[in-house]
């Protein structure tokens, strides 16, 4: 196989924290698999933490780790984001991110001491995190006939995949998750299926 058909991401969202010098740095992690959630994310700790002076965050997405973005939100550069992502990196996780909110304590940390504490916090949450192993899927649209009905759900059921949507409106239209490794021999069955549609859709 050219590709890997596994990545560590955590489980559920969790919290970790450092201090230093009176400033405090809570790190939030969570399962992340869509850019358009992160208004969201940063909106709620904001709300819920009103007088925190920064919110940092690094994010790395796709199973094949390529999607990336640190932001230090007036931090130095390179201090916090960059840091956050590092510890990512170090742990090989994807689909995941991290904001580290900070309350500031009055004293200078300096770059030395800002590049440690949002380093520290952060592996804190994802100590607190479980992390889990997930399969490299594609997701693939299917659209048939009613009559067909029968010898889908077969297949389905013979290789155990996860229906993720169903329509039923004129025809059958079903959205499936694949794992990449066992995809060519799954999609020959449906195509040996007669009146079949197959759309790629995304990869999860």
């Amino acid at each position: 196989m050219f590709f890997e058909d596994t990545y560590q991401t955590i489980q559920a969202p969790s919290e970790g924290i450092f201090r230093d010098k009176g400033s405090k740095f809570i790190a939030y992690a969570y399962p992340f698999l869509k850019e358009n959630d992160l208004k969201t994310i940063i909106s709620n700790l904001k709300t819920a933490h009103p007088k925190a002076r920064h919110h940092c965050y690094a994010y790395r997405l796709t199973p094949d780790k390529n999607i990336y973005r640190v932001n230090d939100d007036g931090e130095p550069s390179g201090t916090a984001g960059r840091p956050i992502l590092n510890v990512l990196l170090s742990k090989k996780l994807t689909n995941i991110i991290v904001v580290v909110v900070r309350y500031f304590g009055g004293t200078l940390l300096g770059v030395p001491g800002l590049i440690n504490a949002y380093k520290t916090a952060t592996e804190d949450a994802i100590s607190n995190a479980q992390i889990i192993e997930k399969t490299v899927n594609d997701v693939y649209e299917l659209k048939f006939n009613y009559l067909l009905m029968n010898d889908v759900m077969k297949i389905i059921k013979e290789d155990r995949l996860e229906i993720l949507s169903q329509e039923f409106d004129l025809h059958v239209i079903i959205n499936l998750s694949i794992r990449k490794a066992e995809l060519n021999k799954i999609l020959s069955k449906f195509e040996s299926l007669r009146d079949i549609q197959m759309k790629f859709l995304y990869t999860k």
